[in-house]
C-alpha cells in the first residue's frame, strides 16, 4: 500500500508544476564568447542577445547579457577594425541590459604587435582577462555560449 501512495503522489507533483507555471521576474544571465575576426561571429552574437533580451522580456523576465570579446574577437571592440561598430552604438542606446567586455590582455598584445595605441569603443569595458571575466561569470551561474 504504500508503494501505491508513492506511486499516486508522483502525478499529482507533475501536474501541479506544470512547465508554464512558473514565476515571472527571474533574470537570465548569459554570456556571449567572441573570440574571432569574423563579421558573422560578431553579428550572431549581437543576433543573439536581441533575440534572447526580446524571448525573456515577452516573458516577463529580465536578463542580463555581456559580450565579452577577446584574442581576434577584439577587433569587434575596436573603433578603428570594427565591421559591427554602427550595430554596437545602436545596442548602447536600445539595449542597456547587454554589456561590453574587452580583454586588456588582448589589448595589449595588440598594441605591442602594431606599434600604437589600441581604440575601444566607447560601450565596452575593459577588463584585465577576457578568459578570466568567462570563468568568474562562470562561477556565478551565467551561461556562456559561443554563437
Amino acid at each position: 500500500m504504500h508503494r501505491r501512495k508513492t506511486f499516486l503522489a508522483l502525478p499529482a507533483l507533475v501536474a501541479a508544476t506544470p512547465g508554464k507555471a512558473r514565476a515571472a521576474g527571474r533574470t537570465h544571465r548569459l554570456v556571449l564568447q567572441v573570440s574571432d575576426n569574423d563579421p558573422d561571429k560578431m553579428n550572431a552574437a549581437l543576433n543573439v542577445a536581441a533575440n534572447v533580451s526580446r524571448h525573456y522580456s515577452d516573458q516577463g523576465d529580465q536578463t542580463e547579457i555581456v559580450i565579452a570579446a577577446f584574442n581576434a574577437g577584439l577587433h569587434m571592440l575596436r573603433t578603428d577594425t570594427s565591421p559591427v561598430k554602427a550595430r554596437l552604438e545602436s545596442f548602447a542606446q536600445g539595449m542597456p541590459n547587454v554589456t561590453f567586455e574587452a580583454c586588456d590582455n588582448t589589448i595589449q598584445s595588440m598594441k605591442r604587435r602594431e606599434g600604437k595605441d589600441i581604440p575601444i569603443v566607447a560601450q565596452a569595458r575593459i577588463v584585465p582577462a577576457g578568459v578570466v571575466s568567462l570563468i568568474e561569470l562562470a562561477e556565478k551561474g551565467w551561461v556562456i555560449v559561443r554563437p
